[in-house]
């Protein structure tokens, strides 16, 4: 087994009919059974019958994905000694539940307030998304900077960004990107803008949620999207999950952190996209798949 690992969960995106499947006849089944308490959703029929037009809608793939993200904490668990905690967007309320800094049901309660206010805020106030490839971020901030209107949203690895903002600044995002030294620019179907300031109203809402929810101190820190730093106590919790609506997601920063605590990455959750991101943003570090009942231990002996 290796030694102190970060614990990384993925964000929407990763979402896939049927990926509650591997964990049906597991020990981890229990999450699901426990989290339908506190969930009007059929959570059982989301995460094994639902197709992916039913996925594709914020609350389902958020959902989805943090219960597969826990299912799959609870297989490896008692196997990893973590030196850290992180998730990407929505894994950072996932993280917080692994940490043990909330619940299973604030966790839940809280992905599933956070997926209702940012698509209300998204119906009120549309916006887009483009990945930006291939280019430097200081490049992407003075081309926003230069447009107005848009903002980088994600700054996941270098040369891997997203901009969100109305969709007219999108638009003259697209036509001058390649001239501000970018390789590519790919279209993003969603109809918010994420992690910027046109985010205002549901960050709002959702920190009058957060002040609902008790936050414990933990001895792991958990690092946070908005600061890419560690936070071992509760009472900062509110304020940085509140914040991260409107605010970019350090995650190439993150990675970089994480990478001078360890040399072995854990993706917790369905899908590579914690890999595909460390292969650029922290090449150096060993990245293990946990996204099936075993895969971690298979990987390790």
């Amino acid at each position: 087994m290796p030694g102190q690992v970060a614990v990384t969960f993925p964000g929407q995106g990763t979402q896939a009919p049927g990926m509650g499947a591997p964990w049906r006849d597991t020990p981890s089944w229990k999450i699901v059974e426990q989290a339908q308490d506190n969930s009007d959703l059929d959570l059982a029929a989301l995460l094994l019958d639902a197709d992916a037009e039913t996925l594709a809608r914020t609350e389902h793939a958020q959902t989805s994905v943090f219960l597969t993200s826990l299912m799959a904490w609870e297989d490896v668990k008692a196997l990893v000694d973590p030196v850290a905690f992180a998730g990407h967007s929505l894994g950072q309320i996932t993280a917080l539940v692994a940490a043990g800094a909330c619940s299973l049901a604030d966790g839940l309660s809280l992905a599933a307030a956070r997926a209702a206010y940012t698509q209300a805020s998204a119906d009120e106030t549309p916006g887009s998304m483009v990945a930006l490839i291939a280019g430097d971020f200081d490049a992407a901030v003075a081309l926003c900077s230069e447009i107005g209107d848009c903002w980088v949203a994600n700054d996941n690895a270098p040369g891997q960004l997203t901009v969100a903002g109305t969709p007219e600044a999108i638009e003259q995002v697209t036509a001058q990107a390649r001239s501000a030294g970018f390789r590519r620019v790919i279209p993003l179907p969603v109809t918010g803008a994420f992690h910027t300031p046109m985010m205002a109203s549901a960050s709002q809402r959702f920190g009058e949620r957060l002040d609902q929810v008790e936050f414990r101190d933990i001895n792991v820190a958990v690092i946070a999207n908005s600061d890419a730093q560690p936070h071992t106590l509760g009472s900062e919790w509110p304020e940085l999950l509140e914040e991260h609506l409107v605010k970019t997601v350090r995650w190439r920063d993150t990675m970089v952190g994480l990478a001078s605590l360890t040399d072995t990455f854990v993706e917790v959750g369905h899908g590579t996209m914690i890999k595909g991101l460390a292969r650029a943003g922290a090449p150096s570090v060993a990245v293990i798949n946990a996204d099936a009942p075993g895969a971690f231990a298979d990987q390790t002996t």
